[in-house]
């Protein structure tokens, strides 16, 4: 790992036009897909996160993701300094920020500021580039049309994985069948392309020690604004009063608990083909519950 500490010193210093030597290196926890580092020297601190030289891709376009978000002036995220190679490690290193929790105020604000975001209008829905979900591949090709983004290029790309890694029957078949009837979940809600996080759960969000909100690890797209708000709401979901501050601002449209079940199977779904286990189950459950309420 020396050549990997040595060649991030270098390449700091040369995106900063300052040099910068390693005085301090703590490993951080909390990350399942890469390792995470605080480094420091002197006056200055960033954030590291490390991986095997394959995982370059990855960092390039989280790099590229976290600066279109930035770009917007609506909610802090980590500044993207540099990324590379080096000793067989891919690297990315972002801007240190002390987090302090998420206090009410500051989950009010991050409420307002997620709902600024999703205000701003974009021309398509997809990315200029792939990227990833957390280490699954997500495809982000241009489409005018949301429901046959969200058909093929979320939910179809997610199934078709999931029959790769040898999860069939009933969960296909059931798949498919909601697949074919989309269209009925949208009758009181037509979508405009919206910069999403892409994968906003409450361990995606925190504050400074200031108070500032602050959002990361992204896994931006233009899509659907209710696809982030859903999000929001599984594994545990945010207080009461992000959600309040958020509809003041942009309020949410008939039909979107539905919705919600939708958009958040495509996350559960790729957590069934990341990490197995009872997300199977789940899956199947929230298929059977849109398929149920479509029929009724």
């Amino acid at each position: 790992m020396t050549d990997l500490w040595s060649a991030l010193e270098r390449r700091i210093g040369a995106v900063t036009d300052r040099p910068f030597a390693i005085r301090r290196r703590q490993r951080l926890g909390g990350g399942c897909i890469n390792q995470a580092w605080r480094v420091g020297g002197d006056d200055r601190e960033f954030f590291v996160k490390t991986h095997a030289a394959a995982g370059l891709a990855m960092f390039e376009a989280e790099a590229a993701g976290l600066a279109e978000l930035a770009a917007t002036r609506t909610v802090r995220v980590p500044r993207p300094i540099c990324h590379g190679t080096a000793a067989g490690q891919a690297w990315l290193v972002l801007e240190y920020l002390p987090l302090g929790g998420s206090g009410a105020r500051a989950m009010e604000a991050l409420g307002r500021q997620l709902a600024a975001l999703h205000a701003r209008p974009q021309p398509y829905f997809g990315w200029h580039r792939d990227n990833t979900l957390g280490s699954t591949p997500q495809v982000n090709d241009r489409c005018d049309d949301w429901i046959e983004f969200w058909g093929e290029r979320r939910l179809g790309f997610q199934l078709q994985l999931a029959a790769r890694n040898g999860y069939t029957g009933a969960l296909q078949r059931q798949g498919e069948a909601l697949r074919a009837k989309l269209d009925a979940l949208f009758a009181t809600h037509r979508p405009t392309p919206a910069l999403l996080h892409g994968d906003l759960w409450g361990g995606n969000a925190s504050s400074t020690v200031d108070g500032e909100p602050v959002i990361f690890d992204p896994a931006v797209y233009y899509g659907d604004r209710e696809a982030d708000l859903a999000m929001t709401e599984l594994f545990g979901g945010f207080p009461e009063h992000f959600y309040a501050a958020y509809r003041e601002v942009l309020p949410l449209d008939d039909g979107y608990s539905q919705r919600r079940t939708l958009y958040n199977l495509y996350q559960v779904l790729n957590h069934l083909n990341l990490f197995g286990g009872g997300y199977r189950a789940q899956a199947e459950r929230m298929i059977a519950q849109l398929l149920a309420e479509l029929k009724g």
